[in-house]
């Protein structure tokens, strides 16, 4: 497949959406969850951290393993696993077995997600790389407002059973899409040895880098702001919001409109503007949205549309953000492009599992302090990418 091809993005983009498909697609089913398998709603939030805890190990290998064996290996194998842990957890028949298989889904569904992003850098440079980067989210922005909706509808259908059933045939698909229709982006002769002297020192100096670890930081507390209401979803719509399993739509399907305007104009202007001022001008937006949160949580009872808008706005400041704080972090090591979307990855999700296992539950008892929430992570990924700014020269060019 050539690197213009349109399959390009889109399998990337459904590679990636492993993620949101995994985390988005069950929350609408938490209490028929619980119900079933005699849980209290704690363990089945614990079935998130054991999700998100082996997701944060593993995405610190997944990237050696791409750099060693080649991208489409291991997109692949990640795929295949993925299918299997998801019949684990549709048969389980225990919170237990649930808890074993979210956390074998989580070992290799960050595959996607990371070696995508050594895929694009492999292929393209500069502007050209932010161009499919932005479209790689675009495709990718309609994950996290189908899952739920999908979920929902499955459950309502067949039960919560089914929608791992789904996500069994989503790992298979994939399986195919990558073996059919995505080329071999690394060359023999650019392959690294899994030798664990070569690999300590890579990973030393990757995570060693101070710039690389605000921008990685920058990119994790902003993407944090909106996940936080993801993982926060079934309290925020149902509790507050008064809305059903069935209506999960109301948050997805505007913040995903959000956040595919985002990527649209973060294609838009790849190359007309710099990459720096490019995140300024997003994280501005997504300041302004978190004020808005702040101001609607305090002001304003809990109701539609207000209680979404104000996300729609973020998701859009993120989005035209994202891209290019991705590329800023991948482009310190050149060399180790897997190694480096590792490290980022464990960054990133390592903050989602704190998250999701501490912070979500402590936050989710009303919207004024979601918005806090929302406010102080956006916050967090100003300082980081501010103090990135100091070292590099400034912050808009």
């Amino acid at each position: 497949m050539p690197a213009s091809s349109p399959w390009l993005a889109f399998v990337l983009a459904a590679l990636a959406a492993i993620g949101p498909f995994s985390i988005d697609t069950y929350l609408p089913a938490f209490g028929a969850m619980a119900t079933d398998l005699g849980a209290s709603q704690l363990q089945i939030q614990q079935t998130l951290t054991a999700y998100m805890a082996t997701f944060a190990f593993m995405v610190l290998w997944h990237g050696a393993l791409a750099d060693h064996f080649g991208r489409r290996h291991v997109l692949i194998a990640g795929s295949v696993l993925f299918a299997l842990a998801s019949l684990v957890c549709a048969l389980a028949p225990s919170i237990e077995w649930l808890w074993v298989g979210r956390a074998l889904q989580g070992m290799v569904g960050g595959a996607g997600m990371v070696v995508g992003r050594a895929v694009i850098r492999d292929l393209f440079d500069g502007a050209h790389a932010q161009r499919l980067m932005s479209r790689v989210m675009l495709i990718f922005g309609v994950a996290p407002a189908i899952a739920p909706v999908i979920g929902g509808l499955l459950l309502a259908a067949a039960g919560w059973r089914a929608i791992f059933f789904f996500l069994a045939f989503f790992g298979t698909l994939l399986a195919f899409l990558t073996w059919r229709f995505l080329p071999e982006t690394l060359l023999a002769e650019h392959r690294h040895p899994l030798h664990p002297v070569l690999l300590w020192r890579a990973y030393r100096r990757v995570l060693g880098s101070g710039a690389f670890v605000l921008l990685s930081a920058a990119a994790a507390f902003n993407f944090n702001g909106f996940f936080l209401y993801v993982l926060s979803a079934p309290a925020f719509l149902m509790q507050h919001l008064g809305l059903s399993a069935q209506e999960f739509g109301w948050l997805f399907v505007p913040a995903v409109v959000g956040m595919s305007a985002g990527s649209a104009l973060s294609e838009r202007v790849a190359g007309r503007w710099h990459v720096r001022r490019t995140v300024a001008i997003g994280m501005t937006i997504m300041a302004t949205a978190a004020a808005a949160n702040l101001l609607v949580a305090t002001l304003l009872p809990p109701g539609l549309p207000w209680s979404v808008l104000p996300i729609v706005l973020y998701t859009f400041g993120m989005a035209l953000s994202m891209p290019s704080v991705t590329l800023l972090a991948l482009d310190l090591f050149p060399s180790h492009r897997g190694l480096a979307s590792s490290c980022q990855s464990f960054l990133q999700v390592g903050v989602n599992s704190t998250i999701a296992g501490i912070f979500a539950p402590m936050l989710w008892y009303s919207p004024l302090t979601l918005a806090a929430g929302m406010a102080g992570f956006l916050t967090l990924g100003g300082i980081g990418f501010i103090a990135w700014c100091r070292r590099a020269g400034g912050c808009v060019r």
